[in-house]
């Protein structure tokens, strides 16, 4: 009996997404759905699924490995300071972060407000854990649905993920302080700080060798995944010792594999074990265990269910006025609807309470029904709200150290595209010369004082244009300090007892030498004799794309949208170039290399290179 529950739930699991997709039922989220057929075939409705010893077990490892990923996708980049004015002094619009923490303590507060209501009128007594639970949002959900949108790196889109990375993390947090000061047998919560602590020796003890493991690892030993789920039960054996909830230890794990920068290939590997065993577990047996019928026999957790549902709801209300301050009606208000989601740490905070006994199994059911009917009507409110704003795509910014034939030109052509260009000088004669055709500033020096003052390193690329070698390794090296992404110098000459040439090299410096890109254009003219119609060609012409949305990897290159408009040629990958193929597939950070119509490049760009 054991082995056909097991059986039927993961054919429940199996068949779930697939009739979804069958029916083009998009508005639901696949753990609502999940919930819905647990209802549906547990002690609800069919009663085929049954609790056994292995679904318990391997449910609670689901809930484990869920919030594990819930660390794993929180972006920390986010949480870095911005400059909220620009260079003039104008001030900018608030950032996300700002946005994001004036939004999740109104939450806070209206959480509070609506749990003492309900205890006032003796519906649900208490507070603190009703404060919890009425502040949680579900941090998947929400990623599931800024992804379809394609939003995660637009501003509106960065501040409802930052609402929700908080409405998982101060639950959390505060779900562990209230279970130690509840729980008669809880050590004390100084010991708290352990788990923390531990945290923290794990990511700096593993922060230099895990580059090791990514030299050595194999198909045979996958050792990022065994550091992976040695992270998780270090951490929660950990948590439990203190006293601590299990889920803290595994979102902490979460967060530290996160911070030690996994290879993507590494979160795709963990993300296919948790969503396609051991998630759907725990979701289906959420469901499976609620007893419908009985919740809905006893008129008082009947009518707790709209109250719950609406504290819910209403917790999240009042952000729409921090949102509007930044963002149009329409998409405040989405964005409101999407924040009042929540499921993902609803159904642990429940098995507390019920642990604690402060949560009877009605209210708990009454909770869990809230949850999931919120699910339900959030994203389908912002997929009904949510209007896309033409936000193009940002131009790279170019910044060019010296003023002559030939910057000059390039300057021109690369305004009419898809980059923004600024040219320095410190020739006076120059600067009269050419400061009518291009964007030109005249700087009284090169010293490194200059040079900031007139923030050319804050720029994507930045192009060392001088005749003399030994100028444009001082500005390289300056450019080096400062980080910019991409530096490209001029050397016409190399000297075999010069060093600076290779040094640059070695520091990721891309060279540019007139004498050896001629023979490469002459050579590829022989070999190749399209070439130069393809660079001179004024309807088409040579490009290169980063891939940056996820939407795309994976996806064979006869599959792609665009695949009529332009040819793919080279894929750099990795350092190495690939000769693709129809069946190729496309991976995160590819550098596509393609020909086609130009009028077509700045579209496909666009979807491409959206962070996502």
């Amino acid at each position: 009996m054991t082995s056909l529950a097991l059986v039927i739930v993961l054919l429940a699991a199996l068949m779930t997404p697939l009739l979804m997709a069958k029916f083009k039922i998009s508005y639901l989220p696949t753990a609502v759905a999940e919930i819905l057929v647990g209802i549906l075939l547990g002690q609800s409705g069919l009663h085929l699924i049954t609790t056994t010893p292995t679904l318990t077990g391997l449910s609670s490892l689901g809930v484990t490995v869920l919030i594990f990923l819930s660390g794993m996708e929180i972006d920390f980049d986010l949480f870095k300071k911005q400059p909220t004015t620009t260079k003039s002094g104008a001030k900018l619009p608030l950032t996300p972060l700002q946005l994001a923490i004036g939004s999740f303590t109104l939450i806070l507060l209206s959480s509070l407000g609506l749990a003492s209501l309900l205890a006032w009128s003796g519906l649900f007594t208490d507070i603190a854990l009703a404060t919890i639970l009425f502040s949680t949002i579900a941090l998947g959900v929400v990623i599931a649905a800024l992804k379809e949108k394609e939003l995660l790196s637009q501003p509106l889109g960065q501040t409802i993920l930052l609402i929700a990375v908080l409405g998982e993390i101060v639950p959390l947090i505060a779900l562990t302080i209230y279970a130690g000061l509840n729980s008669p047998g809880a050590q004390s919560l100084w010991w708290l700080s352990l788990i923390f602590l531990a945290a923290i020796f794990l990511l700096m003890r593993f922060k230099m060798v895990y580059h090791f493991f990514e030299r050595i690892d194999k198909s045979t030993t996958q050792l990022d995944i065994r550091l992976a789920f040695f992270l998780i039960i270090t951490l929660v054996s950990i948590a439990e010792k203190v006293g601590a909830e299990s889920i803290l230890g595994a979102f902490l794990a979460g967060m530290v594999m996160k911070l030690l920068r996994p290879r993507e290939e590494t979160q795709d590997k963990l993300t296919s074990m948790g969503y396609g065993f051991f998630i759907p577990i725990f979701f289906i047996m959420t469901g499976a265990k609620l007893n419908l019928p009985g919740l809905l026999r006893d008129p008082k957790s009947l009518t707790l269910i709209p109250f719950f549902l609406i504290s819910f709801m209403g917790a999240k209300a009042l952000i729409y006025f921090i949102l509007n301050r930044r963002f149009k009606n329409t998409n405040a208000l989405a964005g409101t609807f999407l924040s009042s989601t929540t499921i993902t740490l609803v159904l642990p905070i429940l098995t507390v309470g019920l642990n604690l006994k402060v949560i009877n199994t009605q209210q708990a059911g009454a909770f869990t029904i809230a949850a999931v009917i919120s699910c339900i009507i959030g994203p389908i409110l912002f997929n009904r709200y949510y209007l896309p704003t033409p936000e193009d795509l940002p131009r790279k910014r170019v910044n060019f150290i010296g003023a002559n034939i030939m910057t000059i030109p390039i300057a021109q052509q690369l305004s009419k595209g898809l980059y923004t260009s600024q040219l320095f000088t410190n020739n006076q004669q120059n600067y009269q010369i050419y400061h009518s055709q291009a964007k030109l500033e005249l700087l009284p020096d090169l010293t490194p004082a200059t040079l900031k003052t007139a923030a050319i390193f804050d720029t994507d690329i930045l192009v060392l244009g001088y005749l003399n070698n030994a100028q444009n390794y001082q500005l390289a090296q300056q450019a080096i300090q400062a980080k910019v992404p991409r530096i490209i110098a001029r050397f016409e000459s190399k000297h075999i007892s010069d060093d600076q040439y290779d040094d640059l090299k070695e520091h990721g410096v891309e060279i540019f030498n007139t004498y050896e890109a001629n023979i490469s254009l002459l050579r590829s003219l022989i070999e190749t004799p399209s070439t130069l119609q393809i660079i001179d060609n004024t309807d088409a012409g040579l490009f290169e794309v980063t891939v940056k949305n996820r939407r795309f990897t994976g996806i064979q290159l006869s599959n792609l949208p665009f695949v009529d408009q332009v040819t793919i040629s080279r894929i750099y990958r990795e350092k190495q170039l690939i000769m693709p193929h129809g069946d190729t597939q496309i991976h995160l950070n590819d550098h596509l290399i393609l020909t086609g119509n130009k009028q077509a490049v700045p579209a496909i760009r666009r979807q491409l290179e959206t962070l996502n």
